[in-house]
């Protein structure tokens, strides 16, 4: 079980299933929504999320996603996309331990920042991996 929330303790969230999609995003909407050089997260099937505690605001950060966060300390908790619509991304630094699900890619690294050092990890510029 993996458990978490928000900055303030306002939304408790579970999760009970097996995580995938272990990733750094690094693309410009990550960034922008979090204000950090890049997002870690991953996913969960949706029936095996919950909230525990309190009510989220969501927002379409774009045409095809869904963002949610703590309406009380903006801190950023989920990510749901329309193509993908039986799994839900979690922010990996949103669990009480983010150690327990460390990152395994990184995408969209064409958009990275100049001064964010590669880690060993394999890269994807977009939606294909980088050699």
């Amino acid at each position: 079980m993996l458990t978490g929330g928000c900055f303030c303790g306002a939304i408790r969230y579970e999760a009970d299933g097996a995580p995938f999609r272990e990733t750094n995003c690094h693309c410009s909407i990550c960034r922008r929504t979090t204000g950090a050089p890049f997002l870690s997260m991953f996913s969960v099937r949706s029936i095996e999320f919950r909230i525990t505690k309190g009510q989220a605001t969501r927002f379409n950060s774009t045409a095809k996603s869904v963002r949610s966060f703590c309406p009380r300390c903006g801190t950023q908790l989920t990510g749901e996309h329309a193509d993908f619509p039986e799994e839900i991304g979690i922010t990996t630094a949103s669990l009480d331990d983010p150690n327990l699900v460390p990152p395994r890619v990184n995408i969209h690294t064409g958009s990275r920042l100049e001064w964010v050092v590669p880690d060993g990890l394999p890269e994807y510029w977009g939606g294909s991996r980088q050699e």
